[in-house]
């Protein structure tokens, strides 16, 4: 294995080590805060943090915000990533494994810029109906901020080879391979051109398939449970990146949600594709 391959290995599991804990806004306010606080310091490592707050139930909350320009300021491209878990998970896959990116796309992208500004967020409270992203992205509509493209990152780390371990929304399970050993980019009709380039990059990487969907996914109500689905209902083009969520990994929600149940070489490998995918866009 290629040295920078370890070294990213590394690095993601030492973030996974961090992140991955019961964190709960309020069934497990410790781990929430303890999470939160490591991310800011990380992020805080490669630009200005800056803090969104928003309420839900008469409680103040918080995404945190990294902008890191590109050589094209006038393009933005928003990547998130959420750091809430359900309660009694620690959240491994859900989503420490997309935190863990995040965190690397912010290195990434703050030694060497791309293209397009990025704007990295991680959303708080994706998990009582998207309520951070939500806020942020009505914010983001009234101050015309020029976003190309949204990015939702929602768990990227388990892999399975075995036949038979890929699951489908009904009418699906026909176009898409039976094994579930690939990341999954799933966007509204706008994006479907970006979907293929950045799937084409990605497959240099580990194995990507793609699905464009109509009317904000509302036909097919599992591909909108994460934050992209916030930016579809706004009319902005928006990705999900994922490994397919309880499709795939019979630990989604619950405490066997943990790090051993995770696969590190395909986690730096989806770490990889999309750092390559974003530059090319």
């Amino acid at each position: 294995m290629e040295q920078a391959s370890v070294e990213l290995r590394d690095r993601l599991t030492a973030h996974l080590q961090e992140v991955v804990r019961e964190r709960d806004p309020e069934r497990a306010p410790a781990g929430h805060s303890y999470v939160r606080a490591y991310l800011c310091k990380e992020l805080s490592r490669h630009g200005k943090l800056r803090l969104h707050e928003f309420d839900h139930n008469e409680r103040k909350h918080q995404n945190l915000v990294v902008d890191l320009p590109g050589t094209r300021n006038d393009r933005l491209i928003i990547v998130g990533a959420h750091y809430d878990a359900v309660p009694g998970s620690p959240g491994a896959d859900d989503n420490g494994t997309a935190l863990a990116v995040l965190l690397e796309l912010a290195r990434a992208f703050s030694e060497a810029p791309g293209q397009s500004s990025i704007r990295l967020l991680a959303f708080d409270l994706e998990e009582n109906d998207r309520a951070g992203s939500r806020a942020y992205a009505r914010d983001v509509l009234q101050r015309g901020d020029p976003v190309a493209l949204m990015i939702a990152l929602e768990m990227l780390g388990y892999r399975d080879l075995t036949p038979g371990s890929q699951r489908y929304p009904a009418g699906l399970s026909y176009l898409y391979p039976n094994q579930g050993d690939f990341i999954g980019l799933i966007g509204n009709l706008r994006t479907a051109s970006t979907m293929r380039r950045l799937a084409c990059t990605i497959r240099n990487f580990v194995p990507c398939e793609l699905l464009p969907v109509p009317f904000k996914g509302r036909m097919l109500p599992d591909v909108r449970r994460s934050d992209h689905s916030s930016f579809w209902d706004l009319g902005y083009p928006a990705i999900m990146v994922t490994d397919t969520a309880n499709m795939r990994n019979p630990h989604y929600h619950r405490a066997s949600d943990c790090i051993e149940t995770l696969d590190i070489d395909f986690l730096a490998g989806v770490c990889h594709g999309l750092t390559a995918g974003i530059r090319t866009l």
